[in-house]
């Protein structure tokens, strides 16, 4: 029925004069009215959200308080397994962020770990390029890297991660440490050797890496050990060569073609 002849119809019954026509009429128009009012807050409330998202996922103007969770166990892994090897987490005064580091020859791997992150929102989507950093004795690396936004709800994250500002591995690393996380601290920092993995936390303390042994087991099954890397309080965790087949089946749906290597016999 279009509008003209609505309103006609309305306006008939309403100068009929009896009761029921004019609540008849009346009904009409509440039920016009309500239509339109429904369809007024469903476009507004589609252009919200749209927008919201829009800005809040892709645009780094949004302040970090705005920036809250809570964020889903795939993205929690992502962050903590980075944080075991190549990644940190900073402290900004609106919040903290995870940063994402890579040598050049690693580049598929960390433009992989970004497409993760960008896709779900949390990072700026253009894609990171290879730049270059003064090294030890002035040699020049290629390097790559990238970072999240900045979050509030990141907060937490950096307490867990720093004591007095120095890096140390949570207490509670156990209850994070999935299988996605374990692929990613290997696809980060780990090394074939003698039949076994080295994962590299040359970062940690001694009693950390004791901690990261111990929880490979209770989690997994997975036989570790920690070593000295020659230099002052320096340590390695090297997984069993007895255990790579169960860590295969652990992880190898997680890890990428390019570095599946660190896992063949």
């Amino acid at each position: 029925m279009n509008n003209t002849l609505l309103i006609n119809l309305i306006n008939t019954m309403y100068n009929i004069g009896c009761l029921k026509c004019r609540v008849i009429s009346f009904l009409i128009i509440s039920f016009s009215v309500w239509q339109f009012i429904n369809c007024c807050q469903s476009i507004i409330e589609t252009s919200l959200f749209l927008n919201m998202s829009l800005y809040s996922t892709f645009s780094n103007k949004i302040k970090g308080y705005k920036r809250i969770g809570p964020h889903s166990r795939d993205i929690i892994s992502i962050i903590f397994g980075s944080l075991l090897g190549e990644g940190d987490v900073e402290r900004k005064k609106d919040g903290s962020r995870i940063t994402f580091f890579q040598e050049a020859m690693h580049v598929k791997y960390l433009l992989w770990l970004h497409n993760q992150l960008a896709t779900a929102g949390y990072c700026n989507p253009t894609v990171p390029t290879i730049g270059k950093k003064l090294g030890k004795k002035g040699k020049v690396r290629k390097i790559i890297r990238f970072a999240t936004w900045t979050y509030t709800s990141f907060d937490w994250i950096y307490n867990l991660w720093h004591v007095k500002d120095v890096k140390v591995v949570p207490q509670s690393i156990g209850h994070y440490l999935t299988p996605l996380a374990l692929a990613i601290w290997i696809m980060d920092s780990g090394v074939k050797a003698s039949g076994g993995l080295i994962l590299k936390t040359n970062c940690f303390s001694y009693s950390d890496c004791l901690l990261l042994v111990q929880v490979l087991y209770n989690n997994f099954g997975i036989k570790a050990s920690t070593h000295s890397t020659g230099l002052p309080s320096k340590y390695t965790v090297y997984i069993l060569k007895e255990s790579m087949h169960e860590l295969r089946n652990i992880v190898g749906t997680h890890i990428i073609k390019e570095m599946k290597y660190k896992l063949l016999p």
